[in-house]
């Protein structure tokens, strides 16, 4: 279904609403929520950010999340992290900061599911791969093709696409990686350019989404060390003298002498993300009694974040960063499989540009006006939307030919 989103005039929550307990005056309050574009009845027992969160749970984004990798493709391992079980992570930890700080923890769990909507397959290397192919109709940024997703591109309801979700959740998965500070309002992306609602892109996210995007870090950072154990990339003992993670690791084996590795990572992770998790509610906490904000509001107007990690931890953590990156990340084990895995979604990339007709038939009625331009961003929205083995199986259907990554 398509449609025009002038057509409409965007309308304030109605229905029901909730007075929330043991929240804090600069929380997000879902009684002054700005509402959804597409007018709705709000639901009799849900806030309007639960209902938000609910209907990210039940979308099909959600659940292809399953089946997209994390760092490890599918036949490498089914104990290893998927889109899936990260974004579940995040969400946990993003409601046990917010729920320490009074924030709406509806919200921030509902942007940390969401945040990685839009994650091709094949990770990273995914969306280079589609970069690179975009490269002269826009590019491809994976924020953005989430805020596409919730949108434009899932198809539940009868009355519009997308998910009408609230202003302040779509405001959230914009700004996931902080303002879009650009000296030309024409380079944003195009789906956030031409939405017809001001999502305030030049200003800090509210509180719960600084929440959603700093337990991003701390989760993939805590489960791509157990991830890399397990896959043996590396040892416990590399771990010694990695600033932040170093010292559990080292605590962990001294006091447990002959450990299991499962559950040495338990015993080093659990410490590491106490402490990460601790010092984002305490530099938090600082900021907040320095700039004393009296509404969520205030805090996006504010010049700085009001949530960040500390200034005595952010260094370990960029050195932690480093050496994932170093010893994981660009680890032949993984580059390898990546680099055919990003040959693979080229592939697939060429064959629909030259030939349309091999597209699904409701993808071919998106690309029939348009020129080329539409065209490639149907092609990049299919893909992008695609599994691990749903795009090797595309890959087969089109070359009639396995590609074994």
């Amino acid at each position: 279904m398509s449609n025009t989103l002038a057509h409409f005039p965007a309308g304030r929550l109605l229905g029901i609403r909730f007075v929330a307990r043991n929240r804090a005056p600069y929380a997000t309050n879902p009684e002054d929520s700005r509402g959804r574009y597409w007018p709705e009845q709000e639901s009799s027992t849900r806030t309007c950010y639960q209902r938000d969160r609910d209907r990210v749970i039940h979308s099909g984004a959600f659940r292809r999340l399953k089946h997209k990798t994390q760092v490890f493709v599918q036949h490498e391992g089914d104990y290893y992290r998927t889109r899936l079980t990260h974004s579940l992570e995040v969400a946990q930890i993003a409601r046990a900061i917010a729920r320490g700080l009074g924030l709406d923890e509806d919200l921030a769990e509902a942007l940390a599911l969401a945040h990685d909507f839009g994650h091709p397959p094949f990770g990273h290397a995914g969306e280079d791969a589609l970069n690179a192919c975009m490269k002269e109709y826009g590019g491809f940024d994976h924020n953005a093709q989430a805020f596409s997703l919730v949108t434009r591109l899932e198809h539940r309801y009868a009355a519009f696409d997308g998910l009408n979700l609230t202003w302040e959740t779509l405001e959230g998965l914009v700004k996931h990686n902080g303002p879009l500070t650009v000296s030309d309002e024409t380079k944003l992306p195009e789906v956030i350019l031409r939405f017809p609602w001001d999502l305030e892109v030049s200003s800090f996210a509210g509180p719960e989404a600084q929440i959603a995007a700093l337990s991003d870090d701390i989760a993939y950072v805590s489960h791509d060390i157990d991830d890399g154990l397990r896959a043996e990339l590396f040892q416990p003992a590399d771990l010694f003298d990695v600033p932040l993670a170093g010292q559990y690791f080292f605590e962990a084996v001294r006091e447990h002498k002959n450990i299991a590795l499962g559950r040495l990572i338990g015993e080093a992770v659990r410490g590491l993300l106490g402490q990460m998790v601790g010092d984002v509610l305490s530099e938090t906490r600082v900021r907040l009694q320095e700039f004393d904000p009296s509404s969520a509001a205030e805090i996006r107007s504010l010049s700085a974040p009001i949530s960040d990690f500390s200034a005595a931890l952010l260094p370990d953590l960029l050195s932690l960063k480093g050496f994932l990156f170093q010893r994981m990340y660009r680890h032949a084990k993984v580059t390898e499989v990546m680099e055919r895995a990003q040959g693979l979604l080229s592939g697939l990339f060429n064959a629909f540009m030259d030939d349309p007709s091999l597209l699904p038939d409701d993808w071919k009625l998106s690309v029939d006006e348009g020129g080329e331009a539409n065209l490639s961003r149907a092609v990049c929205d299919y893909i992008a939307g695609m599994t691990d083995a749903y795009a090797q199986a595309e890959y087969q259907r089109i070359f009639h030919m396995e590609f074994n990554l």
